[in-house]
């Protein structure tokens, strides 16, 4: 398929789930009281369920509140000399340089763990909470993020005696949803299943969220015909489909090799007021199509049904034009973009560099290099070493020194030389670059491979 050469190993038959990706909003940050260590005790406890706002399996209250030290906590976490003392040793000295740690700020600082994938740090937070129980109150939002956290720290086993450890009525949607993830994680269909079939007869299956879960786990063990019996069911019982249910419906069609059958249920999303078509739904389509040409019709329908304008959208075609020697028609589109309200971002100027490169056109090559690194969210991408290789390369063999430090000087102030591999292309070591090199940018991992990547698997 020509487009797939766009993509990173698209692979829309293989989709990966992670709990803060699984569906619906990551599970915020609250605290349960259960003491985790190196030993491993738990006890029965009561569940408070007074919470303010919910989404999903979450809250999300806290994020409401201004700015505070939450930051500041979260910084000495992450920037602890010894992590193996754990996140209770920084909570402590914080405490005795006469600090006080509120829950919110806490919630906070865990979720920024996790969002960075953390998740030991996040978990020992939490812990240090467990032993002042008199100070920070439970929740069951608390105790389904815990229950993720101890998945992914200690293991399902943990994660499921935690889960018997909670009393029957304090157990409400978010705890049975955080454990249904981590079986999904496992891949543990036979478990996962009993689980889904308590949820229904506890009422907790009412809603898309479970089944969009469930037709992960069938997509990655490629169980097709389960999809289409999740989707099935859905419809019968009136349960509204969402966007990501009807993209993992999409790509279950499209891994069968059905195209028509794709096109029926591309048809119905659209006839759908409350669902606006993503990258996702796209990007689905468009690497399963056999031919720039059917690429394109679906592009233009998703063009009037589309919300807001994706640029890694207009990319997949960017890729495709430039690999074909097309930069006339890569240019116009950059300009059809910008018509319909898309804004180009670094990896569409990326791409037109690579392209210039190509044709061994330096000038214009680094024209496009410099507004990729002047591009709006150019902290959170990073170029690909094949490209800044190829122009550096050509360079050398045009004897044009004064263009090649351009890019170096660029990429040097970007923070894109710590890295070892950078470093080694640019004739300099990570160490002379060190304190030069910023380093929000050298540690940034969002480059749009990864959002492509990170895209498809938000299924």
């Amino acid at each position: 398929m020509l487009l797939q050469t766009c993509l990173q190993n698209p692979n829309v038959s293989s989709v990966s789930l992670s709990s803060s990706l699984s569906y619906s909003r990551s599970l915020p940050s609250r605290n349960p009281t259960c003491a985790l260590r190196q030993s491993l005790n738990y006890h029965s406890f009561s569940v408070s369920c007074s919470i303010s706002q919910v989404h999903s399996y979450g809250t999300v209250d806290y994020e409401r509140r201004p700015l505070m030290k939450w930051n500041a906590i979260y910084k000495r976490i992450s920037l602890m000399e010894n992590p193996e003392l754990g996140s209770g040793s920084v909570l402590n000295q914080w405490e005795k340089e006469g600090k006080v740690l509120s829950k919110w700020d806490l919630c906070r600082v865990v979720k920024e763990l996790r969002k960075y994938k953390r998740f030991e740090r996040a978990l020992e937070v939490y812990e240090w909470m467990n032993g002042r129980v008199e100070r920070f109150r439970l929740s069951s939002s608390d105790a389904a993020i815990q229950l993720d956290l101890i998945a992914k720290v200690r293991g399902i086993a943990v994660a499921e005696s935690f889960f018997f450890s909670l009393s029957e009525t304090s157990k409400d949607r978010r705890i049975y949803g955080a454990l249904l993830n981590a079986y999904v994680r496992g891949k543990m269909k036979e478990k996962a299943e009993s689980l889904l079939d308590q949820m229904r007869t506890k009422g907790y299956a009412s809603h898309s969220l479970p089944f969009n879960v469930m037709m992960t786990l069938y997509m990655n063990l490629k169980d097709y015909e389960k999809v289409e019996l999740m989707v099935s069911e859905m419809v019968k019982k009136n349960i509204r489909l969402d966007i990501y249910s009807y993209n993992i419906w999409l790509s279950c069609r499209g891994s069968q090799g059905s195209a028509e059958k794709m096109e029926e249920v591309f048809e119905q999303l659209k006839t759908d007021k409350s669902i606006n078509p993503n990258w996702t739904t796209f990007s689905t389509m468009a690497t399963i199509i056999d031919d720039i040409e059917g690429a394109e019709k679906v592009y233009k329908e998703w063009l009037l049904v589309k919300s807001t304008y994706d640029p890694r959208i207009a990319n997949l075609f960017m890729v495709y034009y430039t690999k074909q020697r097309n930069l006339e028609k890569a240019l116009n589109f950059v300009d059809h973009v910008v018509e319909v309200g898309g804004k180009p971002n670094s990896a569409t100027w990326e791409t037109l560099a690579e392209g210039h490169a190509g044709e061994k056109k330096i000038s214009d090559a680094l024209f496009y290099w410099k507004k990729a690194f002047a591009a709006e969210g150019s902290k959170n991408w990073r170029p690909k070493p094949v490209n800044v290789s190829a122009f550096l390369d050509l360079c050398e063999q045009e004897g044009d020194l004064e263009n090649k430090e351009v890019l170096v000087k660029l990429m040097r102030d970007s923070g894109n030389l710590q890295g070892e591999w950078y470093a080694s292309i640019t004739g300099l070591s990570p160490e002379a670059n060190s304190g030069i090199a910023s380093q929000e940018g050298s540690f940034s991992t969002d480059d749009n491979e990864d959002e492509s990547e990170m895209a498809l698997n938000q299924l």
